[in-house]
């Protein structure tokens, strides 16, 4: 992914309106950012515990997404997958994140949701970069390019169904 400016991230939300895009919070630390190792920048919102924020490249163009998820609830021996890059969490380290739609269709209320790593950092588990707190990944037959192509592919569908 190509760095990305404060207001690079503004312009990009499809799912809010222009003035929450102005307010939400955005990383201090952009110019930290590993970006040769992301396929897209989620960070969540420190302000409020329940809210998180995805930008990612698609056809060309830079699309940001709002998202909302629960607090965990579940049991200190429940593991979870995310449906993005596949890496299993204990506790908490996977949520049901919601995004609502662009347009009319979320303005009516509806949205779409996927499990994804809470952190949202799977660009770097895939990677390797970044190690889940059970330690491990599962093994894979898939080499370390067509992981991440998988990963590119899952957020693309998830990113469709919420322009659809």
């Amino acid at each position: 992914m190509q760095a990305l400016t404060e207001q690079d991230i503004r312009d990009s939300f499809i799912n809010c309106s222009k003035g929450e895009a102005k307010r939400l919070a955005v990383p201090r630390d952009l110019a930290d950012r590993p970006w040769d190792d992301l396929d897209f920048l989620g960070w969540r919102d420190p302000g409020a515990p329940d809210r998180s924020y995805l930008v990612a490249e698609q056809r060309g163009r830079l699309i940001g997404i709002t998202l909302r998820f629960p607090p965990p609830q579940r049991g200190y021996l429940h593991r979870s997958l995310c449906s993005l890059c596949l890496t299993g969490h204990p506790r908490g380290g996977v949520c049901l994140m919601t995004a609502r739609k662009a347009g009319a269709a979320g303005r009516e209320g509806n949205s779409v949701g996927l499990y994804m790593c809470a952190d949202l950092a799977c660009s770097l588990y895939v990677r390797g970069k970044k190690v889940s707190e059970s330690g491990a990944r599962f093994e894979e037959s898939l080499t370390p390019a067509e992981q991440i192509a998988r990963t590119c592919g899952n957020l693309s569908a998830f990113l469709d169904r919420l322009t659809d």
